[in-house]
């Protein structure tokens, strides 16, 4: 089973042909509410994959906090440590720009209230095979969500990930560390691997080169995948291994949410026992069948889709 800790928010998306610059107004063609943020939208791109899959997070008790239970629900995820708080669920006002391009400002809402794992998130993080995180819950939530995976069992004594995570006795804990923010150590001692894009991988160690990002990021956790959009993605660890997985060539019509589809794929193929090349390989699946649909939970493949399109690569 895969636990997702993290955001849940009403996507507010308006598609035009440019987004407007500072004091312009615009015509946009058309508008739609999709359930997002970063922490749903991974669990549900894990469930659509093939695994079992637990979101843990609050909505709020506004028209939006049904909508997002629902989707996430449909898609087959558990939805019993969702938990509903007095006050407006998060939103995420989206513009996307023909080409697929898109910018996001994000009001957390709901998801500004969770101060850290409660009633049986604890249980819940302690039997997966991995941890989902972002940084759209506060800073403190999340450290607290990594411990409880790191005080099951010493790091040093989980495996590869070529080892089956079912034969490990805690969750690895993966992190997206977006929006990007100084990470503090006691977060970076609990995380197994780091997936930034490299935007985010440029802002957390300083380095602009993707690969020299990749070594920085290195020093700080044992795995580092840096996603590099239509570049494909680098993937590093403390064995000494690098691979660079190209992307999948196709014609992008959004892009939102392509690095959460990345992210819990690759959480998927870990916890099923995939080597570092199959799991990037079949992120990297996962993630080009997204862009070519719009929206962000909307766009994200089942799994018979990335296995046929896996069977071209």
């Amino acid at each position: 089973m895969i636990s997702v800790f993290g955001s849940a928010n009403m996507d507010l998306v308006a598609y035009v042909a440019e987004a407007p610059k500072p004091g312009e107004t615009i015509t946009g063609r058309e508008f739609r509410t999709i359930p997002g943020g970063k922490g749903a939208n991974q669990a549900i791109a894990a469930a659509r994959a093939g695994a079992d899959v637990a979101f843990l997070g609050a909505v709020g008790d506004d028209a939006f906090g049904p909508g997002l239970r629902a989707a996430l629900a449909e898609a087959g995820v558990d939805t019993a440590g969702l938990r509903v708080v007095p006050g407006p669920s998060g939103v995420a006002h989206i513009v996307v720009q023909d080409g697929g391009d898109n910018s996001i400002i994000v009001v957390p809402g709901a998801n500004g209230t969770v101060t850290g794992p409660a009633g049986r998130d604890a249980e819940v993080i302690a039997r997966s095979g991995a941890l989902l995180l972002q940084l759209e819950l506060p800073m403190d939530a999340v450290v607290a969500a990594a411990r409880i995976s790191r005080a099951a069992v010493p790091r040093a004594a989980v495996p590869h990930a070529a080892v089956p995570r079912a034969a490990v006795s805690r969750a690895e804990v993966i992190l997206t560390p977006a929006p990007a923010a100084p990470l503090p150590a006691e977060l970076l001692e609990a995380v197994d691997l780091i997936v930034p894009n490299e935007h985010e991988a440029a802002a957390l160690t300083g380095r602009d080169d993707p690969g020299d990002a990749l070594e920085a990021l290195l020093d700080l956790v044992p795995e580092a995948v840096v996603t590099l959009g239509v570049r494909g993605a680098l993937y590093g660890s403390r064995d000494g291994t690098r691979l660079h997985e190209p992307a999948v060539p196709v014609r992008a019509v959004d892009t939102t949410a392509a690095g959460d589809t990345f992210a819990g794929a690759l959480a998927v193929a870990r916890t099923e026992g995939a080597a570092p090349a199959r799991a990037l390989r079949f992120a990297s699946a996962a993630a080009a069948l997204s862009v070519q649909r719009e929206g962000a939970s909307t766009s994200m493949p089942h799994r018979h889709e990335i296995d046929r399109l896996m069977e071209d690569l």
